[in-house]
């Protein structure tokens, strides 16, 4: 009855994402001023994952030991930004990547409350408050 339960493992792999896009954000905005450095993104949550039972898309791990994921190269999963550029070739904007920092914390909360919405239902399917 209590196997399979997609939401929890949907909720973690969404909190996970919006972890590495953080990591991501912050790689960015600390090489701000590297000269010829090229900002990075990680795709959406929506394009990259696939639960593990659906057998149109599998799940992409961006590193070694990531789970429920083959593994590949990671700079393939990276998206370079070239939108903005300096006069020494540095492609980060302070303003989009916290816009990016913005989106990546709304995803971990909403990872978070669908995780609280499912814990609750499943409380009270078992008749605890």
């Amino acid at each position: 009855m209590f196997q399979g339960l997609t939401v929890f493992e949907t909720a973690y792999a969404m909190a996970v994402h919006a972890g590495q896009k953080q990591a991501v954000v912050a790689q960015n905005v600390a090489n701000a001023d590297t000269p010829g450095y090229v900002a990075r993104d990680l795709p959406s949550f929506k394009d990259i994952y696939a639960p593990a039972e659906s057998s149109r898309v599998v799940a992409r791990a961006t590193r070694e030991g990531h789970m429920h994921g083959h593994t590949s190269d990671a700079r393939t999963l990276m998206e370079t930004d070239n939108s903005f550029a300096s006069p020494d070739g540095n492609s980060v904007s302070i303003d989009a990547e916290m816009l990016r920092a913005t989106d990546a914390k709304r995803q971990h909360d909403r990872s978070l409350a669908i995780y609280r919405s499912a814990l609750s239902v499943l409380r009270s399917s078992l008749g605890r408050q």
